[in-house]
């Protein structure tokens, strides 16, 4: 046990999805193996995490599926906490942005910045929506990306370059909201000034340098991840506003902010403290030691965070002051699946969940594939048949043929008790040896951030075993020798027992069951390459099946399956929609009703206000159909309305229901009326 003291991060996840295997694969997989070695190395380690709550893209989810920021957030969390609780993450603490306790913590801490001058005021020209009448987040906005024109890039971000953007950097910007052109209007708001930062962040990135101490070793940042900065700082910072105009997030907690909240880039990463806070206090710890003093940080993440982790979050540290600077930034590139990028816009993703539902049995040999391909250094691929490879070739036929040999050889010769080790002959001190120097090559790429190649490793000692046991042919040897079998026998035993700490980081209920076949008690890594883990008479347990092959039915499936939930973006219509249970359908509440009266909403193009008759009670319910009809023409029309959809305010008028419309190919929208001449009042269903 050494004396070091860990808070490792993983990226919080925006609550406007769910999770597939391109998150896991990039963040929370390779967080969770780093932290459980940790553990069996009986380090001082906190493991955070939790959902990202705020910001435009939630907001944005939140329009489309026309309900509000906290349903989303609320729908999302769950998913993904229980994802992340069934494929075995094993973080101390999973919580929320939109949790008082973050809120609270996050406008403190802006409060701090603030009064020590870390921040300038400045108005700046801000694009704004005329028809939606508000300022536009980076995330929307699209248009032309500057520097490699890729069409759809955000306001804040290009994903096809990388590129960091500000939105008027856009060429041919255009609003998520109404689909126009936005104007620019002047807005004001608080700005990091990034530029003054220049000098000690290249320090402390390339030389490990800060204030004259040397914080960390530069050789072991990933070479992407310097680069990046570098790439940032060399071609200038520029100040980076931290505020925004928004109804959903963290409110500016200043005087004269009124529709002003933190910058998701500012909120976001102080959700790490402000869980620390939430764990601390809950477990009876004081949570600024985990933040201050000799504390290794360690973020988790993907490439598309790496400036936010590694510049913008550490300045913002430096600021506050006391707070340890991260010491490691592991960020990951991108993984493709099946010869394409994951898209959720196109359905081409395999889902967490989704795959935890039907496969439950399989969560650990797909942890195993992940990590095996994991992009630590470049973009790689996953596909079913890979899946199947590495399954069948080397869990299956490398550690699970020897485990089970091992095991069920000592049944058949030894009654299922360990025998005792007699003369050892060159081969097996050759053998012992080599197991000795496992653990030393594990722990060194482990902390060297090389997961894919220490869990190669634990691999190999498979191999080890398996060769030893071809070698030396015990099965032949019962016939003439029984005490060298009895010899080789606890060798392979030892080497097994090795196995259940090598994998334990990787596949923990793994290994958990290689012990169990052993009936071998909890060990830490400092009993790992021991050759008499199992002393002579022990009874182990027998054994069952550790790894079941995956057959050519299940990529068939698989691949099949995800063709078929690929949306056609060329398609002129929108995808379907999430699937929902009959249940969610019968609480919609839909019924025939009648025009009475129709008017133009003030300063709205294409708003119409209506009044309806729909056989319960007269109502008024503001409908955007004024581009296709005029107010004159839909008087007297049936239409199909939502009744218990929750009123709201637009335009300064309280709508009470929705019109339920059709849409064709090129936008036009029409009626959803009844083909027969139905009583008002009439239910739709």
């Amino acid at each position: 046990m050494s004396n070091n003291k860990f808070t490792v991060t993983a990226a919080l996840p925006y609550a406007n999805g769910p999770l597939h295997l391109g998150h896991v694969a990039g963040v929370y997989l390779p967080a969770d193996i780093f932290v459980r070695f940790l553990r069996m190395k009986q380090e001082d380690v906190l493991f955070v995490c939790g959902s990202d709550e705020h910001g435009a893209a939630i907001t944005l989810r939140a329009k489309k599926e026309e309900t509000t920021p906290q349903a989303i957030v609320d729908k999302y969390h769950s998913i993904n906490s229980k994802a992340f609780e069934d494929f075995n993450i094993s973080f101390d603490i999973y919580s929320r942005t939109s949790k008082p306790i973050h809120h609270e913590t996050a406008q403190e801490y802006f409060k701090t910045l603030n009064k020590k001058g870390s921040f300038i005021q400045k108005t700046t020209e801000q694009y704004f929506d005329e028809e939606y009448q508000q300022f536009l987040a980076d995330r929307y906005i699209t248009g032309t990306c500057p520097k490699c024109g890729h069409e759809e890039a955000y306001g804040d971000q290009c994903e096809n370059c990388g590129s960091a953007l500000s939105p008027t950097d856009l060429e041919n910007p255009v609003s998520k909201l109404s689909g126009k052109t936005p104007i620019l209007r002047e807005t004001s708001h608080w700005f990091l000034p990034m530029n003054q930062h220049e000098d000690w962040l290249k320090d402390w990135i390339k030389e490990g340098k800060f204030e004259g101490n040397q914080l960390h070793n530069p050789k072991d940042w990933r070479n992407q991840v310097v680069g990046q900065c570098m790439s940032w700082i060399d071609g200038g910072l520029q100040p980076r506003a931290m505020t925004r105009d928004l109804d959903w997030g963290v409110k500016v907690p200043l005087e004269g902010a009124d529709g002003k909240v933190l910058y998701v880039w500012l909120d976001a990463p102080i959700g790490y403290i402000s869980a620390t806070k939430e764990w601390a206090a809950e477990n009876g710890k004081t949570w600024k030691d985990y933040w201050t003093g000799d504390r290794k940080l360690v973020h988790f993440i993907g490439k598309d965070n790496i400036v936010f982790h590694a510049i913008i979050f550490p300045i913002l540290l430096k600021e506050h002051g006391g707070f340890v600077l991260p010491d490691n930034v592991p960020a990951y590139e991108f993984l493709n699946l099946e010869g394409d990028k994951f898209s959720t816009s196109r359905n081409w993703a395999v889902w967490l969940h989704e795959f935890i539902a039907d496969h439950p049995d399989k969560v650990e040999e797909l942890k195993y594939t992940l990590t095996a391909i994991a992009p630590e250094s470049k973009d790689s691929e996953f596909t079913w048949k890979e899946f199947q490879t590495r399954v069948n070739n080397e869990l299956a036929d490398i550690l699970g043929n020897f485990v089970n040999r091992a095991v069920v050889l000592t049944h058949k010769y030894f009654e299922g008790k360990v025998p005792e080790r007699g003369e050892l002959t060159a081969k097996d001190k050759d053998v012992l040896a080599q197991l000795k120097e496992f653990p030393q090559k594990i722990d060194q790429l482990i902390m060297q951030y090389k997961l894919r190649a220490a869990q190669a490793e634990a691999v190999n000692l498979a191999r080890l075993g398996n060769k030893y046991l071809a070698e030396t042919e015990p099965w032949k040897l019962a016939k003439t020798d029984m005490e060298r079998v009895k010899t080789i026998m606890n060798i392979a035993l030892q080497i097994t027992a090795n196995l259940s700490l090598a994998f334990k980081p990787f596949l923990p209920q793994k290994s958990a069951k290689i012990a169990h076949f052993l009936n071998l008690g909890e060990l830490n890594w400092d009993k790992a390459g021991l050759d008499n883990l199992l002393d002579a008479g022990h009874a182990i347990n027998k054994a069952e099946i550790l790894i079941s092959k995956v057959d050519d039915t299940f990529v068939e499936k698989e691949v099949e399956k995800l063709e078929a939930s690929k949306v056609d973006t060329n398609s002129n219509y929108m995808p379907q929609k999430e699937t929902i249970n009959f249940e969610d359908f019968t609480k919609l509440d839909v019924r025939v009703a009648e025009i009475l009266e129709a008017e133009k909403v003030k300063g709205a193009d294409k708003l119409l206000k209506l009044t309806l008759n729909t056989g319960l009670d007269k109502r008024t319910v503001v409908s955007g159909i004024a581009e296709h009809y005029s107010a004159e023409e839909v008087i007297g029309k049936k239409v199909s309305v939502l009744m218990n959809l929750a009123p709201r305010k637009i335009r300064g008028v309280e709508s009470q229901g929705m019109i339920l419309m059709a849409e064709g190919p090129d936008g036009q929208l029409s009626f959803v009326s009844p083909e027969r001449d139905l009583e008002i009042g009439g239910e739709v269903r």
